[in-house]
């Protein structure tokens, strides 16, 4: 494994991710999440058939889009990568996780200009699987770890957020962690392989907590 992988996986990467639920605050206040056993359920759900599927699928065709921009710096070709972000972008219904989508994609777009992995012109107007797809060409990730990380990291993130919300403990957040890993593996395999175009999801769940963690009294964390 690149070692730069790592780096990408750090939580100190400097994209606010700590700063975001993704609606697990909404859950946790509504007692829908409240305990360990509620907590892995909601991951669990989520990985299989959550939002995140579609993006998790399409890291393998944007970086070979990617590339083809880098390769050409055309117009047709920036306009391939800004046709994902949009679709991409049209399917977070939430419009604080849309947010949270461009804010951390533009945060790790500009670490990787400072680090002198600059897309072509500096551009960096793109939502966060295009940034991750972006930082796996410039580090010649392979794809198959590129979705494993991207879905461990949201795993990580989510837990990051229940020690913050439940009465979980880390050494309960790392065993949940552990308990994961072969959900993301045999899910990075399986979408790795799939169209995103036409991945099935169903996370209505998911999106309403999204949508009404705007009218929380009190909150900890932006979406």
């Amino acid at each position: 494994m690149q070692l730069e992988f790592l780096q990408l996986l750090s939580p100190s990467l400097p994209v606010g991710a700590f700063s975001y639920s993704e609606g697990l605050e909404w859950l946790v206040q509504n007692k829908k999440v409240n305990n360990e056993t509620t907590l892995f359920n909601w991951i669990k759900s989520e990985l299989s058939r959550g939002q995140i599927t579609i993006e998790a699928s399409s890291i393998s065709y944007i970086m070979k889009d990617l590339v083809d921009w880098r390769n050409n710096r055309d117009a047709q070709h920036k306009f391939v990568i800004e046709e994902w972000n949009s679709w991409l972008s049209s399917l977070r219904d939430s419009p604080d996780v849309r947010s949270q989508q461009t804010q951390m994609g533009e945060s790790l777009l500009q670490l990787l200009i400072d680090l002198d992995h600059p897309l072509p012109d500096n551009e960096k107007k793109f939502i966060w699987p295009i940034a991750w797809a972006w930082a796996g060409v410039c580090w010649n990730i392979p794809s198959i770890d590129l979705v494993e990380g991207f879905l461990y990291s949201w795993v990580a993130n989510q837990l990051s957020a229940a020690l913050r919300l439940l009465s979980l403990g880390p050494t309960k957040a790392q065993k949940l962690q552990k308990k994961s890993l072969l959900i993301i593996k045999s899910q990075a395999n399986y979408l790795s392989q799939q169209n995103p175009k036409e991945v099935w999801i169903s996370d209505v769940g998911a999106i309403m907590a999204q949508q009404s963690h705007v009218e929380l009294y009190s909150r900890l964390f932006r979406s």
